[in-house]
């Protein structure tokens, strides 16, 4: 049987009882139809995953397609159609050096671009659905290939359509329209400004914005690397949680507060995990938090699915205890429940 630890980035995860891999639209509908009723569990890159070490006792369909469609205007900018299975940050990479902007700050995401809308990935003040004209999807439900439109993937932080009914829609291409430009959109991070040496809300070329990106998040060990265990993760392990303004006013007064639209407040699992008395560094067993960023939960060498699932429970114990937060995973947990 395949070992799922050899395709996730986090280097765990038992055996799945049938395995696929799939290049092209026609093969993943068929893949998904040959598994009936049976569960199935889509994968691309295996980087924002934790799988059992039980393994998965279904069909486990790897996807690859990464085929390239564009359509370009000198007025209205580009219109990119990717397939699912291309690398997200090759992607990233590939519209900047075709002259174009808008993606620049989510560079270095680990991943594939059919995950992206799914989690509706973001970083440093912009998330993918500002991007994102339209998914098209093969929905196992309705036996059909349907097109979402961008109001109809539902999208919210770190969430849409998709993610709310698991398992139903398998994403097969995405299409993007980003303008031509060689500069960015205003930098409302200001974390990413300092790096840029800029006052926030000034721009920067595209091209450095990526590079700050990408140094940002190396910095953090949020760029994987085979060398470096400590950024053998799944990215960031927890969301920021959303919390009511009842809840935030409770806070020290040191804890990141952003306001949203409906009155509720983002605050840092970061800060919160920090001030819980998580550490850089803690481990069980083979599982260490990062010594870079508390947020990353990683493989030191030796980890197990079970290691690093106790060391999550651990993380979100303390939180619990000391502000009354409860951390909800980012990562997709299969076969694992932190409760």
């Amino acid at each position: 049987m395949t070992q799922l630890s050899d395709f996730t980035s986090l280097r765990v995860g038992g055996p799945a009882k049938n395995f696929v891999e799939v290049s092209n639209e026609a093969q993943i509908i068929a893949a998904i139809e040959a598994a009936g009723d049976s569960p199935i569990l889509i994968m691309g890159g295996g980087t924002n995953m934790l799988v059992s070490d039980s393994g998965f006792d279904g069909t486990v369909i790897r996807i690859s397609n990464d085929q390239i469609e564009s359509e370009v205007d000198a007025c209205s900018g580009a219109t990119l159609t990717i397939g699912a299975g291309q690398n997200w940050d090759e992607f990233v990479a590939t519209t900047i050096s075709r002259g174009f902007a808008g993606l620049e700050t989510l560079s270095g995401i680990p991943g594939t671009v059919g995950a992206a809308p799914i989690q509706n990935i973001g970083a440093y003040g912009h998330e993918v659905s500002e991007f994102i004209t339209r998914v098209r999807t093969y929905d196992r439900a309705e036996k059909k290939v349907r097109t979402f439109t961008n109001s109809e993937c539902e999208f919210s932080y770190r969430s849409s359509h998709f993610k709310k009914e698991k398992d139903r829609f398998v994403i097969l291409d995405v299409a993007f329209q980003l303008r031509q430009g060689e500069i960015s959109t205003p930098i409302t991070y200001a974390e990413l400004a300092g790096a840029l040496g800029i006052e926030v809300g000034e721009k920067a070329s595209v091209a450095q914005t990526r590079a700050a990106t990408l140094a940002l998040r190396a910095r953090k060990g949020m760029l994987l690397s085979n060398e470096d265990h400590d950024s053998w993760s799944a990215g960031s392990f927890f969301t920021n949680p959303i919390i009511s303004a009842e809840v935030a006013a409770t806070l020290p007064t040191d804890a990141p507060r952003w306001v949203q639209a409906d009155g509720r407040v983002k605050t840092s699992a970061a800060w919160l995990m920090e001030h819980a008395g998580v550490h850089k560094g803690d481990s069980v067993s083979g599982a260490r938090i990062s010594t870079k960023h508390v947020l990353a939960l990683t493989n030191s060498g030796t980890a197990t699915a079970d290691d690093i699932a106790s060391l999550a429970k651990e993380a979100r114990e303390k939180v619990k205890s000391v502000f009354g937060i409860t951390l909800e995973a980012e990562v997709n947990l299969v076969g694992i429940n932190l409760q």
